[in-house]
């Protein structure tokens, strides 16, 4: 028979990371069909202009990222963990919900870019003020001795529901015509999201309060110079983690646009990205609870630094089917050791003051750099004329993203 200990011990795990879940998922499909979305949205005469105009609206779901996580963390800080996150997860089904049933421009016209633009606005201040709470919650929860193995939950929750957005969309590929699936089939990818929201609701009404009432301040501490010293280093390791997942989440455009592959194809090896990514990030946090952090974080600059280059020139000059879905299995690997920043981070920072610090710190750099990465890597591309682009951007994020990972001190040893 099972222990009380661990049923509810699974169900605070289950509950942080189900509204994360469901909204990255939501978040990142949009990336999986711009290109039909563009085209539902920002009919032009132009395929590219209308590629161009849906990643720009995928953007503007980061400009209200850090209000979120400034008004939600801080809420969180001051209120508790578990009204932030039902918060969360509200905003995000209003937002899934708007973006899913808005007609196409061709029904209502302006109107459409206009409210799908609001939904994701809505969406970006959910998922803004969701990461700090959630990832509050799993490191005050968990012992200190699996704090990096359950921390990088947070992160292999995020990729698994990309991997399952990826799935959703190369099975409605083969069962829907090219057609059915510009008309619809991304509205239906969409708002599976909407159906684990009631549940994902009662789960988090029932979690314990891991930030007790005594602790709870009204004006949070100043950070300690340690603790600026991590932040600083974990907006860099942020700003080229964050920029490299969300080019991952590319690569199925990137397979047809560039590569000329088919879209089954396509999204089968973005699948597999993300399945070697949650295997990659679970590892990394079961791995720095012995060895360390810093090694991992060390480690998750380095690979992608290396391998970018001689990784997509293998792909550009043998492009095929397999050697996508190796590339993007190997580009999934280094994708997800990058899990231990999410852990290293948080657990540095003052619990008085910790929903509201991590999400700036891990929002920020998502608006300020990689709400843009696709649409630059779109635009090298064009402007290039070569599909190395991808890998130039890669190395550039990696240069600085390595000297911060060489900096930031060990954190394994943090106890609040």
């Amino acid at each position: 028979m099972e222990r009380p200990q661990a049923y509810h011990a699974r169900r605070a795990i289950v509950g942080a990371t189900i509204g994360n879940a469901i909204e990255f998922y939501d978040f990142l499909v949009y990336s999986i069909f711009a290109i039909q979305i563009g085209r539902a949205f920002f009919p032009t005469g132009s395929a590219y202009l209308s590629l161009i105009a849906s990643l720009a609206t995928f953007g503007a779901g980061f400009v209200s990222r850090p209000l979120g996580a400034l008004l939600i963390g801080s809420y969180a800080d001051r209120h508790g963990r578990r009204p932030a996150l039902l918060l969360t997860l509200g905003c995000m089904g209003v937002g899934i919900a708007g973006l899913a049933l808005t007609p196409s421009y061709t029904a209502i016209g302006v109107a459409a870019p206009i409210i799908a633009v609001a939904a994701r606005l809505l969406q970006g201040f959910a998922l803004g003020g969701e990461v700090g709470p959630s990832t509050a919650f799993l490191i005050e929860a968990a012992a200190h001795s699996h704090r990096g193995l359950i921390g990088s939950i947070q992160r292999a929750t995020q990729l698994a529901a990309g991997g399952f957005g990826a799935l959703v969309g190369l099975l409605l590929s083969l069962i829907l015509t090219h057609d059915q699936l510009a008309a619809y089939g991304w509205r239906i990818a969409l708002g599976i999201g909407l159906i684990v929201i009631p549940y994902a609701l009662v789960v988090r009404r029932t979690l314990p309060e891991t930030h007790a009432y005594e602790e709870r301040v009204r004006i949070a501490p100043h950070p300690t110079r340690r603790e600026w010293r991590v932040m600083i280093a974990g907006f860099v390791l942020f700003s080229a983690g964050a920029s490299t997942s969300y080019i991952l989440n590319y690569l199925a455009t990137f397979a047809q646009n560039s590569l000329h592959l088919p879209q089954a194809q396509a999204l089968g090896g973005q699948l597999a990205s993300y399945v070697t990514g949650v295997a990659a990030g679970l590892w990394a946090g079961w791995m720095s609870d012995r060895v360390g952090r810093k090694p991992l974080v060390l480690a998750s600059a380095l690979v992608p630094l290396m391998g970018a280059w001689p990784l997509f020139a293998w792909l550009i000059g043998n492009p095929s089917a397999t050697s996508f879905l190796v590339t993007c299995a190997l580009f999934g690997v280094a994708n997800g050791i990058s899990s231990v920043f999410v852990v290293a981070v948080s657990e540095s920072i003052s619990k008085a003051s910790r929903a509201r610090n991590f999400a700036l710190v891990y929002t920020l750099p998502i608006t300020l750099f990689a709400s843009t990465a696709q649409l630059a890597v779109t635009w090298l591309i064009h402007f290039t004329g070569t599909p190395m682009a991808i890998a130039w951007f890669l190395i550039a994020l990696w240069i600085p993203g390595t000297l911060a990972a060489l900096t930031m001190p060990e954190t394994a040893a943090a106890r609040d």
